[in-house]
């Protein structure tokens, strides 16, 4: 599954954080988050990131992907991982959106259920493996940092002994404008929200290492 975007995710990317509309209660939020990864990543040298959602299709896959690229553009030792409280499949709107700002996705195992897709961007040294699967996974690294995002996530996670630590970092779901005319414009809506926020994360981590 080969795409070609106009967007450079670069691009996308810085343009996300520089017109990015955070309020404070935000902003100290993805602060807290970004001081609890630092801490982490100076006792350890590396840091695993679980992003949880109860179906892992849509914002957790999300995060996992921009955590991939942020890693990446601010070089850091910062694997990204995302999982359920049920599996169901990387969903194809989520995928598109990616697309359009440059992701490539090369279809790695076919499932007409839940197909698994190496995922990557232009210039990337590596790529992660996307497809939906449960938080404690074999495939997501332990110990982790846990991310929920979003509501019902953070309500019916059960204990997970891997977590260093859990914070709830909530996104409104673009599930619900699926089948309508501004399905696409909300996709890439949360999509570039997510990008802005792991940005803003990563950039905190890189300044407190330093």
């Amino acid at each position: 599954m080969n795409y070609t975007s106009a967007i450079s995710t670069k691009n996308f990317f810085i343009n996300a954080f520089n017109n990015a509309t955070l309020d404070d209660n935000r902003k100290s939020l993805l602060f807290k988050i970004a001081k609890e990864i630092s801490i982490v990543y100076k006792k350890n040298e590396v840091v695993n990131l679980n992003f949880i959602c109860t179906h892992n299709s849509r914002r957790s896959q999300l995060a996992q992907v921009w955590g991939f690229f942020a890693a990446e553009f601010f070089n850091l030792n910062i694997n990204s991982f995302s999982g359920g409280t049920e599996i169901t499949a990387f969903y194809r709107n989520t995928i598109k959106t990616l697309q359009k700002v440059g992701f490539t996705f090369h279809l790695d195992n076919f499932s007409h259920q839940n197909p698994k897709y190496l995922i990557s961007f232009e210039g990337s040294s590596k790529s992660i493996i996307g497809y939906s699967k449960r938080f404690d996974n074999k495939d997501n690294k332990k110990p982790f940092i846990a991310i929920t995002t979003c509501n019902n996530a953070d309500k019916n996670c059960p204990f997970i002994p891997e977590a260093i630590n859990r914070f709830h970092l909530p996104f409104v779901d673009p599930k619900s404008y699926d089948g309508t005319n501004l399905q696409e414009e909300f996709y890439l809506k949360t999509n570039r929200q997510i990008a802005e926020e792991m940005y803003y994360i990563f950039s905190e981590v890189k300044s407190f290492l330093n």
